[in-house]
């Protein structure tokens, strides 16, 4: 049983949820004060950013509607009704497995396809530089991407990580939603005390932030869940957390 069953088909949950989960999980990290503190990045930093918030807006709902034709139509290709029209659910353990297998899928196609874009130099001046006019990442931002990019990267990562899977668009439902809500939490440019991605985690928000600083374009090209891909391929770059001494902290890469 599920709170949205007999109200909400898993179609459309699968389809929206994970939009909605988007804006209110990004919405509160824009809503919070300055939190100085716990900055990655000082507010006079932001000025590194070469795009406003308006465009960063249209372009994440741009791929988020793209996502949303994707998915409502793979869920209607995949959906499995036994002769009473019910989807048969597996069992839990089961469901925990094909999301461990789902976050493997998306990180190796992920990895991959994000270091490409990064080597090869049409690839990121027309398409991925785009993300990285964030230099400073926020929330919102997350999943600011060119249209081809969004389309490559997320949503055919997320449809193969699916289909792979074998996942049926109930347990899609909840790890969309987690993969939603770990790769806004990467960008927040928050290190709050206590968040629990942080913790369980290596590949974080301050992980990610070396990516987005100069020096770390050509590593820590894993997301959004392990740096697995980055330790076997030499493209790991390990970190210190810094504390300012105006306050906040600094993720200064380690270079060998």
């Amino acid at each position: 049983m599920v709170f949205w069953e007999g109200y909400v088909s898993d179609e459309a949950m699968g389809t929206f949820a994970p939009i909605v989960v988007y804006w209110l999980y990004a919405g509160f990290y824009q809503l919070l004060p300055p939190l100085d503190n716990y900055r990655l990045h000082t507010k006079k930093e932001e000025v590194k950013n070469s795009v406003p918030l308006a465009s960063v807006v249209k372009g994440v709902l741009l791929q988020q509607l793209v996502q949303a034709t994707v998915a409502q139509a793979l869920f209607l290709l995949t959906s499995k009704v036994n002769a009473s029209g019910i989807v048969i659910q597996p069992s839990i353990a089961v469901q925990i497995g094909q999301i461990v297998v789902a976050m493997l899928v998306m990180d190796t196609w992920q990895y991959f396809v994000h270091r490409y874009m990064h080597q090869n130099k049409f690839l990121y001046r027309h398409v991925h530089s785009q993300h990285h006019r964030l230099v400073v990442p926020y929330a919102i931002g997350a999943l600011y991407n060119h249209p081809l990019e969004g389309l490559l990267l997320d949503t055919f990562g997320g449809a193969l990580s699916f289909l792979v899977s074998g996942m049926t668009a109930r347990t899609a439902v909840i790890f969309f939603c987690f993969a939603v809500i770990k790769t806004v939490d990467d960008h927040c440019g928050l290190w709050l005390p206590g968040n629990v991605f942080h913790i369980i985690f290596q590949n974080n928000t301050a992980y990610h932030d070396i990516h987005h600083q100069l020096q770390g374009l050509k590593y820590n090209y894993s997301q959004p869940f392990f740096p697995i891909w980055d330790k076997l391929l030499g493209t790991y770059m390990p970190y210190n957390l810094v504390k300012r001494p105006e306050g906040g902290f600094e993720a200064r890469a380690m270079k060998d």
